[in-house]
């Protein structure tokens, strides 16, 4: 089967708004966790997220563009901007349709996506409901739906190849990467932008989830998100994205790219178990990491860290902790969940975290589990990264999402 590498990435996250800047805030341990400053949030009880601040849609989404185009959109298509000039794949003309692909048809966009367009939906039903049907905007459908993301990105580079958007809730973009990975494994694409982008902190966002009491009410930014911590109390909403460019090696090295590093592994299960709830013992998750390894012909000590969902919700840690131990042992694997840091992404979750993932390897060193000061009998099971271990450079790194209605996907990255 064919070899699949990395080339480009690019983000959009609550730290910083390119990749450079995002990866030196997670290994600086900053917070991207802050006072939400978007909206006034104070009569939906939630003081923080993990919000986006100073984004310039001029800068590569364009002004004029950026009028027709959803913050999810735009967010999505500054980071695949971003991974494509990395990767050396953006053409040098104007036009950025003309890119650096020899086949556009064997050129796909997968990306992930979890809600759509709220901010278009939130405003354009206060439209119709302040001014009535014939004021909603003709652009409000191709705006908010959720396959937009793809559609997108997919016209701003011509990519002709498969294009479509995973909704899997907050494992979304980690099944965007995997789908798109064993697309090029499997020979019917050469090069694949993939990922997710959110864009949900806005007030129905934060009203909904906190409404379905899940979020974190703490107003210290350094307290909100406790991921794996005994006292851990809800999560923290997030917003942005991050951009993947996949190549098959043979494509990769014909052209000299520079390999960052390489995915080996994907796997993808259901827990049929609740709508919001994951199942307690975390079987769906463990045969989620155990496809995974599986499919990248692995053994699960041959992983070096795994770059957990880590929610910082009881329910979740609890099972992830489970999953874990039940599939490498109690103890063992080095983990962390960078969302102490970022906040939840929901569908671009795994996006922000296979770049961190990356990141890990590239730099020889593991990002700390920001948040954490004491383990409860289920997060004891699970040996957290911390100032201690995490100067340890990783060979394999896992990186699992899960999210609403059951869903679960891992990834496996390779140091090349």
């Amino acid at each position: 089967m064919t070899r699949v590498v990395i080339t480009g990435m690019g983000a959009v996250t609550p730290l910083g708004n390119d990749t450079q800047t995002y990866l030196d805030g997670i290994f600086d341990e900053k917070l991207g966790i802050k006072p939400i400053t978007k909206f006034d949030a104070s009569e939906t009880g939630i003081t923080v997220a993990g919000q986006v601040d100073g984004f310039d849609s001029a800068k590569r989404v364009g002004k004029r563009e950026s009028r027709k185009l959803d913050l999810f959109s735009q967010y999505a298509i500054d980071a695949a901007d971003q991974a494509m000039e990395q990767a050396g794949l953006k053409s040098e003309t104007d036009n950025p349709q003309e890119t650096k692909v020899e086949d556009p048809t064997r050129f796909g966009v997968i990306l992930g996506n979890g809600i759509g367009g709220l901010t278009t939906i939130q405003e354009q039903v206060i439209k119709m409901h302040d001014k009535g049907p014939q004021r909603v905007s003709p652009l409000f459908v191709p705006e908010s739906i959720p396959n937009m993301v793809s559609g997108n990105v997919s016209l701003r580079f011509g990519a002709k190849g498969v294009n479509f958007t995973v909704v899997t809730a907050c494992a979304s973009a980690t099944n965007a990467v995997g789908e798109a990975f064993w697309r090029i494994q499997s020979g019917k694409a050469d090069v694949m932008l993939t990922g997710g982008s959110e864009a949900t902190v806005n007030e129905i966002g934060i009203a909904g989830f906190a409404a379905l009491t899940a979020l974190s009410k703490e107003t210290d930014p350094k307290q909100a998100s406790k991921p794996f911590d005994k006292n851990r109390h809800g999560f923290v909403l997030g917003e942005g994205s991050g951009i993947l460019v996949l190549e098959s090696l043979e494509h990769a090295q014909a052209r000299g790219a520079n390999i960052l590093g390489e995915v080996v592994g994907y796997g993808v299960s259901s827990d049929a178990y609740h709508m919001t709830s994951p199942a307690p013992d975390g079987e769906g998750a463990a045969r989620a990491m155990k496809d995974a390894l599986a499919d990248a012909n692995l053994k699960p000590e041959d992983i070096s860290y795994i770059n957990a969902h880590g929610t910082a919700t009881g329910a979740n840690d609890s099972g992830e902790a489970e999953a874990i131990a039940s599939v490498f042992g109690p103890n063992s694997v080095l983990v962390s969940s960078t969302k102490g840091m970022t906040g939840h992404l929901l569908g671009a979750a795994g996006a922000v975290e296979a770049v961190a993932s990356v990141g890990a390897i590239d730099r020889g060193e593991l990002p700390v589990n920001v948040g954490f000061d004491e383990p409860d009998e289920h997060t004891k099971l699970v040996n957290l990264v911390n100032e201690d271990n995490k100067h340890t450079a990783p060979e394999y790194v896992l990186s699992a999402n899960y999210g609403f209605g059951g869903h679960n996907a891992a990834v496996i990255f390779k140091k090349w």
